[in-house]
């Protein structure tokens, strides 16, 4: 088994019980989506793709505790790649790329790589399949904060008092600015075709929802 598919398989066991939207699903089309935008922007493949099955993999823990994934995710994945015997310059590449990833911390990216997973990480948050997400990590932070207390400081609109104003309010703060803050034309050109598609579901949200 090669060092993408022992990585593969240590982050599926990480996420094993992920309850949100930052589950294996999530990881391995963000890790497709980087693929596809490398192919027409170039850039390390092998590095791009460990960064994006390891990006998420310290979510659970931001469960546990709060705090910031991406770092804990930068932290463990340092401590994987070096186990793997994987170069302290790749390494350091690679954990880069993971703790600027993350759209609500504004960081920028310090490499191609490190772009090229932002802009794939931000496109899983469009769509269709950016809809179910939001949908489903909503739910998934009120039961949080229900049964353990913690609440993630970064996403308040979950906690909404009317779930459709909470939906919203994230509609504004995160997809619809999305296109402004992605680097590459590649992915520029996917999020478009996903942006089409949110204008229409809230234009019939909003005319269910009225009355």
């Amino acid at each position: 088994m090669g060092l993408i598919e022992r990585t593969r398989e240590f982050v599926a066991g990480v996420l094993a019980d992920e309850p949100s939207s930052h589950e294996m699903s999530h990881i391995e089309r963000v890790e497709s989506t980087c693929m596809k935008i490398q192919a027409e922007e170039g850039g390390d493949l092998q590095v791009i793709r460990l960064a994006a099955l390891l990006h998420d993999v310290g979510v659970v823990r931001e469960h546990r505790e709060g705090g910031d994934h991406s770092v804990y995710s930068a932290e463990i994945a340092r401590d994987f790649l070096l186990n793997e015997g994987v170069d302290a310059s790749s390494v350091d590449h690679i954990v880069s790329c993971i703790r600027t990833h993350r759209f609500s911390r504004g960081h920028k990216a310090e490499s191609l790589e490190g772009e090229i997973l932002q802009d794939a990480d931000r496109i899983d948050a469009l769509g269709a399949i950016g809809i179910f997400r939001a949908v489903m990590s909503m739910g998934a932070l009120r039961c949080l904060k229900h049964s353990s207390g913690v609440e993630k400081a970064s996403s308040r609109n979950a906690y909404a008092e009317d779930p459709l104003d909470g939906f919203a309010e994230y509609m504004e703060m995160k997809p619809f600015k999305i296109m402004e803050r992605l680097n590459t034309g590649a992915a520029k050109k996917i999020a478009e075709d996903r942006l089409k598609i949110m204008h229409q579901y809230l234009d019939a949200l909003e005319e269910e929802t009225s009355f």
